[in-house]
C-alpha cells in the first residue's frame, strides 16, 4: 500500500469536521485541561512561525485528550489593527472584505494541518458580537474610574495621520511608511495600569509555570524604585519643581536640575527671555527623537541652559536648570536632580556643559579620591559635606533625610513605577469604537449598555491622508446625547488593538453569549488557561495588559481568578540562512508548499523534531525530507505488520518470551516512558519524536531478524503502542493505520499508554563500549552484572581486540547499565 498523505488528510479532516470531533462543553465529572495559542492577525497566509506555534499547541491538547482530560483548545483572530486600512488605502478594497477574506483563507490552512480545533467557540474581534464587549469593558473601566482623558504627548506619523506606540518607531521613523516621527500633543484615553502595578509586581511570584525571562522582563517594565519626592522652588517665580529620587542621600551634591523638554513649566519660563529661542528649537529638535532612542546609553546627552535657577531645599543652594534629551516627561516626575559626583550619566553632562561636582559620600576605606574624581562614585558609604548628616553610613543617612523632608514639608516617601498609564487612543478606523459620546451641555457621556455596540460606519474613504476616517463620517459623529437628548459628537479615536486581546481568552469560555461576555460559572470552569503558547515577543505589552484585565474582572466578581494564565511557553523563531524568514529577504518558505509537496504531517513533525520549542529553529530541505521518509517507514512497517495487532489484546499477561520478544518489549515501554516524561514535563518534542524513530528500528529489526519466532503478540503491542504515541505529532496518519490494523474508534479517543514496569526490568540490557570516547561496538549484559564482568566482557570483544591491539590500556571506566570506555596510549 502507498502512503497517499494527500488523500489520508483529507479524509479524516472531513471526518473529524463531520463528527466534531473536537467541539467540547463543560462536563464535571472530567478534569479540564484549557490549551491555548496565541490567536493571530489575519495577514492572509500562515507562516512557518504560524505552523510551529499551533503545532506545539496541538500537540499538548491530543496528548492531554488522550490522558482522560476535557480539552478545550479554541482559535480565533487579532483582527483589528492598521494592516487592513493600509490593505484598503493600497487597493481600494473595504478593511472588513480583506480581512474577512483572510480569516476564510487561514481558516481553511489551519484546518489543513489538522489542528484539534473547537471551530463552533471560533471568534473575530472586529466582529459586532466580539467588540460589543471590547466597548462594554471599557465602559466597566470608565465607571471604575480605570478609563480617563488627558493631554499627552505622543508619537505622531504625519502621513498615517496617527499615534504609534514606540515599538512601532524604527529608528525614528514610521515602520509602516517611513515618514520622520514626531511628538503631538493630544487628548488621548488611558487605562489606568498603574493602579494595579503594586499587584501586578507581586504576584510574578504566583507565575511558577512562566519562564524566569519573561518574569524577569515583566518586573523590569513595571520597574518599582522607592525614594521620595522633593520640592525644589523655581527662584523669583514660586513655581515648584517636585522631583523623585532613589537616592536622597545624595540630595546636598545637587550641583544642576534637568527637566524634559516637554515639561509644561520650561516655556512659561523661558518666555520672553534671551533663552527662548535656543529653548524652542531644542524642544523641536526632540518631537523627531523616540523614547527609545533618547534614554538609550549610546545616545550623546545633549542639553540646554534655560536661564532659571531653583533652590535646593536643603541646603538653600542655587542650581540652574537644564533641559535635556535623556529625560522624559512621563517617567517620574519629568524633572531629574542632577548629582554628577554619584552618577555617571550627571558626571558626563556636568562636564560637557562645565557644571561642579560636589560629593557628599566617601567609601569608607578611601581607595577613592571623591575630591579627584575621573568617573562618578557610585558605592557606599559614609555621608560628607551633608550638613547635620555627616559622619553617617549613607544607607542610614537616606532614611533620616526622608524624614526630615516630611518633617519639614520639603518632600516624602515615595514608591514609584516604570510603568506608565495605558494610552489605548488610535486615530485609526479598523478598530473598536471608544463608547463616548461628547454634550456642550452634559460634557463627557458614556454610551448607555444597552445601545451596545457602537457599530463602525461604512460611509468612509480610505486615502491615507487627513484627520481620522471616523471623523469625516458624519453619520457616524453626529449623534444624541443619552442624558439630555440634544445633539452631541462621538469619539472617533478607536482602541489599541491589545484592549481586544486582553480578555479574548476568557470570551472563548462562552463565545456565543448575548447576554454577557462570558458567564462566571463557564469562566469557573474553563479557567485560568492552563497552557499558553505564543512567540517571547508579547512578553510583556500583551502578557501584562491580559494579567491587568483578567485583576479587574476579578475585582468587579465576574471572572474567578485573579492571574489568566498558569503556565506559559513562548516558542522560538523559524530561521532560514541564520535568518528570520521575511520576504525582503527572500528566505520565505510557505507552509502551503511544503503540505502540498510532503503532507500537514510531515510539515507538524519536522517543525516539533528539529529543535526544542524555546529555541530558534532552523529550516532545512533535507530535514523535511527526512521526516517524510520517517513517515513513509512507519506506513510500510504499519501496513506490513497490520495482522499483528489482532493477537495482542491490551492488559494481557506476556509469558515464555525470548530475549529477542524482552527486548523489543523494552525498547517499547522505555519509549513510551520517555515520550511521556518529554511532553508532560519538558515539552521536549524533538526527543519525543527521536525516540519513537528508535523504537521504529527497533521493531524493523525485531521483524526482519526474528525469522520463524516472532510472537504476534509482542509485535501487536508494539505496533499498536507505535502509533498511539506518534498520534499527537502526526494526527492523519496514525489515524488511518489505526484504522488499517483493525481498531475502532479514533486514535485520538484512546487511552495515552502507560509503560510496564515489568517489561522495562530486563534480564540483559545494552551497553555502548568506547574506546578513547569514541563508541565502537556495543554489547549485551545481564543486568546485574558486576563492574569486573562488565569491564572484561568489553575488553574480549573481536572488535574491541582489533582497535587495541599493540597498544596500553590505561584504565577501564564502566558507567552502569550505559556505557564502559576504554582508555588507551
Amino acid at each position: 500500500m502507498e502512503y497517499r498523505f494527500s488523500e489520508i488528510e483529507r479524509k479524516w479532516q472531513e471526518r473529524w469536521e463531520k463528527e466534531k470531533a473536537f467541539r467540547r462543553t463543560e462536563d464535571p465529572n472530567k478534569k479540564k485541561f484549557y490549551m491555548l495559542e496565541m490567536f493571530p492577525y489575519p495577514s492572509g497566509k500562515l507562516h512557518m512561525g504560524h505552523v510551529r506555534n499551533y503545532s506545539i499547541g496541538d500537540v499538548i491538547a491530543r496528548y492531554k485528550t488522550m490522558q482522560g482530560y476535557n480539552v478545550l483548545h479554541p482559535m480565533g483572530w487579532d483582527a483589528f489593527g492598521l494592516p487592513a486600512e493600509n490593505a484598503a488605502i493600497a487597493h481600494q478594497i473595504h478593511p472588513s472584505t480583506w480581512t474577512w477574506d483572510n480569516i476564510n483563507n487561514m481558516r481553511e490552512q489551519l484546518k489543513g494541518l489538522g489542528i484539534s480545533y473547537d471551530w463552533e467557540r471560533e471568534v473575530a474581534t472586529c466582529h459586532p458580537t466580539y467588540y460589543r464587549w471590547t466597548q462594554w469593558m471599557f465602559l466597566q473601566f470608565f465607571k471604575r474610574g480605570l478609563a480617563y482623558k488627558k493631554r499627552s504627548f505622543v508619537n505622531w506619523c504625519p502621513s498615517c495621520s496617527t499615534v504609534l506606540a514606540n515599538e512601532q518607531v524604527v529608528n525614528g521613523h514610521c515602520e509602516r511608511c517611513g515618514t520622520l516621527v514626531g511628538k503631538k500633543d493630544l487628548e488621548q484615553w488611558f487605562f489606568k495600569i498603574t493602579d494595579y502595578a503594586e499587584r501586578l509586581l507581586k504576584d510574578i511570584d504566583k507565575l511558577t509555570g512562566w519562564p524566569e525571562k519573561v518574569k524577569v522582563m515583566q518586573q523590569n517594565w513595571i520597574g518599582r524604585s522607592e525614594g521620595a519626592l522633593v520640592n525644589f522652588t523655581v527662584e523669583g517665580s514660586g513655581e515648584v519643581i517636585t522631583v523623585f529620587t532613589t537616592r536622597p542621600d545624595t540630595i546636598y551634591g545637587v550641583t544642576y536640575m534637568v527637566l524634559a523638554p516637554e515639561h509644561p513649566l520650561v516655556l512659561q519660563l523661558v518666555q520672553g527671555t534671551q533663552y527662548e529661542n535656543e529653548v524652542r528649537a531644542f524642544i523641536n529638535k526632540m518631537q523627531y527623537m523616540n523614547e527609545i532612542t533618547r534614554t538609550s546609553e549610546e545616545t550623546e546627552k545633549e542639553g540646554v541652559f534655560i536661564g532659571r535657577y531653583a533652590i535646593n531645599p536643603m541646603n538653600g543652594q542655587r542650581i540652574p536648570l537644564y533641559i535635556a534629551n535623556y529625560v522624559l516627561l512621563d517617567y517620574g516626575t519629568g524633572a531629574v536632580m542632577g548629582v554628577p559626583a554619584h552618577d555617571q550619566r550627571d558626571f558626563e553632562f556636568a562636564a560637557k556643559y562645565g557644571l561642579p561636582v560636589v560629593p557628599v559620600i566617601k567609601p569608607e576605606d578611601d581607595s577613592v579620591d571623591v575630591f579627584d574624581l575621573k568617573q562618578a562614585f557610585e558605592g557606599q558609604g559614609i555621608m560628607i559635606n551633608s550638613g547635620q548628616f555627616n559622619d553617617l553610613p549613607n544607607r542610614e543617612a537616606m532614611q533620616k533625610i526622608i524624614e526630615y523632608m516630611e518633617e519639614k514639608g520639603i518632600g516624602k516617601r515615595h514608591v514609584n513605577y516604570r510603568l506608565r498609564d495605558w494610552l489605548i487612543s488610535r486615530q485609526r478606523y479598523w478598530g473598536a469604537p471608544i463608547p463616548i459620546i461628547y454634550c456642550d451641555k452634559c460634557g463627557i457621556v458614556p454610551v448607555p449598555e444597552d445601545q451596545l455596540p457602537v457599530i463602525l460606519p461604512t460611509d468612509v474613504k480610505f486615502t491615507g491622508k487627513g484627520q481620522s476616517v471616523l471623523a469625516e463620517s458624519q453619520s457616524f459623529v453626529n449623534t444624541t446625547c443619552p442624558q439630555c437628548g440634544g445633539p452631541a459628537r462621538r469619539e472617533t479615536d478607536t482602541m489599541d488593538t491589545f484592549v481586544c486581546s486582553s480578555f479574548y481568552f476568557l470570551r472563548f469560555t462562552d463565545p456565543k453569549n448575548a447576554e454577557a461576555p462570558f458567564s462566571r460559572e463557564k469562566a469557573e470552569y474553563w479557567m485560568p488557561v492552563d497552557q499558553y503558547v505564543g512567540g517571547v515577543e508579547h512578553a510583556i505589552l500583551h502578557l501584562l495588559y491580559a494579567r491587568f484585565f483578567t485583576k479587574v474582572l476579578y475585582d468587579m466578581g465576574l471572572c474567578p481568578v485573579d492571574e489568566p494564565f498558569t503556565n506559559l511557553l513562548t516558542q522560538g523563531m523559524v530561521l532560514k540562512d541564520g535568518s528570520k524568514m521575511s520576504k525582503s529577504k527572500g528566505n520565505v518558505v510557505s507552509p502551503e508548499d511544503i503540505v502540498a509537496k510532503y503532507g500537514a504531517d510531515t510539515a507538524r513533525l519536522f517543525i516539533l523534531f528539529a529543535a526544542p520549542p524555546e529555541r530558534d529553529l532552523e529550516w532545512s530541505d533535507q530535514g523535511v525530507e527526512g521526516c517524510y521518509r520517517f513517515l513513509n517507514r512507519v506506513w510500510r512497517l504499519v501496513t506490513e505488520c497490520k495482522d499483528a495487532c489482532k493477537h495482542y489484546v491490551k492488559g494481557e499477561t506476556f509469558a515464555n518470551l525470548s530475549e529477542q520478544d524482552r527486548q523489543l518489549r523494552y525498547v517499547v515501554h522505555n519509549t513510551i516512558k520517555r515520550v511521556t516524561i518529554d511532553i508532560e514535563e519538558r515539552f521536549n518534542f524533538n526527543t519525543a519524536i527521536s525516540a519513537i524513530m528508535e523504537m521504529v528500528n527497533a521493531i524493523y529489526q525485531y521483524k526482519d531478524n526474528v525469522a520463524g519466532q516472532k510472537d504476534m503478540a509482542v509485535l501487536g503491542e508494539a505496533i499498536t503502542h507505535l502509533l498511539l504515541l506518534l498520534a499527537p505529532f502526526a494526527p492523519h496518519i496514525t489515524e488511518e493505520l489505526w484504522e488499517i490494523t483493525g481498531h475502532e474508534g479514533s486514535i485520538h479517543a484512546q487511552s495515552w499508554p502507560a509503560y510496564d514496569p515489568q517489561a522495562l526490568e530486563q534480564e540483559k540490557i545494552e551497553m555502548v563500549v568506547q574506546v578513547n570516547g569514541k563508541v565502537r561496538d556495543r554489547m549485551m549484559v545481564p543486568a546485574n552484572a558486576g563492574q569486573q564482568e562488565i569491564q572484561d566482557r568489553a575488553l574480549s570483544l573481536s572488535r574491541i581486540q582489533e582497535i587495541i591491539k599493540g597498544k596500553s590500556v590505561v584504565k577501564v571506566i564502566v558507567v552502569p547499565k550505559k556505557l564502559v570506555n576504554i582508555v588507551v596510549k
